[in-house]
Protein backbone atom coordinates (compact mmCIF):
# COMPACT_ATOMS: atom_id res chain seq x y z
CA UNK A 1 0.00 0.00 0.00
CA UNK A 2 1.49 3.30 -1.05
CA UNK A 3 0.83 6.15 0.68
CA UNK A 4 -1.02 9.70 -1.18
CA UNK A 5 1.23 12.42 -0.54
CA UNK A 6 -0.88 15.70 -0.37
CA UNK A 7 0.53 18.21 -2.79
CA UNK A 8 0.88 21.67 -1.62
CA UNK A 9 -0.03 24.39 -3.77
CA UNK A 10 2.51 27.03 -3.46
CA UNK A 11 1.08 30.99 -2.96
CA UNK A 12 1.08 33.18 -5.71
CA UNK A 13 2.91 36.74 -5.35
CA UNK A 14 0.44 39.62 -6.21
CA UNK A 15 1.96 41.71 -8.50
CA UNK A 16 2.62 45.33 -6.63
CA UNK A 17 2.60 47.46 -9.73
CA UNK A 18 -1.13 46.40 -10.43
CA UNK A 19 -2.20 46.34 -6.84
CA UNK A 20 -1.66 50.28 -6.85
CA UNK A 21 -3.26 50.32 -10.28
CA UNK A 22 -6.41 48.42 -10.37
CA UNK A 23 -8.87 47.66 -8.04
CA UNK A 24 -11.35 45.21 -8.50
CA UNK A 25 -15.00 45.77 -7.69
CA UNK A 26 -17.43 43.19 -5.50
CA UNK A 27 -18.77 41.80 -8.84
CA UNK A 28 -15.24 41.30 -10.07
CA UNK A 29 -15.04 43.88 -12.41
CA UNK A 30 -11.78 45.78 -12.85
CA UNK A 31 -11.23 49.87 -12.49
CA UNK A 32 -8.60 51.71 -14.06
CA UNK A 33 -7.79 55.72 -13.83
CA UNK A 34 -7.53 57.48 -16.57
CA UNK A 35 -4.02 58.84 -17.50
CA UNK A 36 -2.85 62.77 -18.47
CA UNK A 37 -3.60 64.19 -15.24
CA UNK A 38 -0.11 64.73 -13.92
CA UNK A 39 0.72 67.47 -15.80
CA UNK A 40 -0.19 70.68 -18.45
CA UNK A 41 -3.78 70.62 -16.71
CA UNK A 42 -3.80 74.82 -17.86
CA UNK A 43 -4.71 73.55 -21.45
CA UNK A 44 -7.14 70.59 -20.43
CA UNK A 45 -10.68 72.10 -19.85
CA UNK A 46 -12.31 71.23 -16.60
CA UNK A 47 -14.69 69.29 -18.24
CA UNK A 48 -12.30 66.54 -19.62
CA UNK A 49 -10.37 66.94 -15.54
CA UNK A 50 -13.93 65.94 -14.40
CA UNK A 51 -13.75 63.05 -16.88
CA UNK A 52 -10.38 61.96 -16.26
CA UNK A 53 -11.09 61.64 -12.49
CA UNK A 54 -13.43 59.33 -12.70
CA UNK A 55 -11.85 55.43 -12.65
CA UNK A 56 -12.46 53.42 -15.91
CA UNK A 57 -13.11 49.71 -16.55
CA UNK A 58 -10.48 47.74 -17.96
CA UNK A 59 -11.24 46.53 -21.31
CA UNK A 60 -12.29 42.28 -21.64
CA UNK A 61 -9.81 41.82 -23.45
CA UNK A 62 -7.18 42.62 -20.81
CA UNK A 63 -8.79 41.82 -17.71
CA UNK A 64 -7.79 38.19 -17.84
CA UNK A 65 -3.97 39.36 -17.63
CA UNK A 66 -4.96 41.98 -14.98
CA UNK A 67 -6.62 39.00 -12.88
CA UNK A 68 -3.07 36.91 -13.36
CA UNK A 69 -1.68 39.69 -11.55
CA UNK A 70 -3.74 40.35 -8.79
CA UNK A 71 -4.99 36.17 -7.64
CA UNK A 72 -6.31 37.36 -4.20
CA UNK A 73 -8.18 40.29 -5.22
Amino acid sequence: MSKKRKVKKIKLKTHRGAAKRFKVTSTGKILRGHSGKRHLMGTKSPNRMRHLKKMALVNPADAAKVHRMLPYA
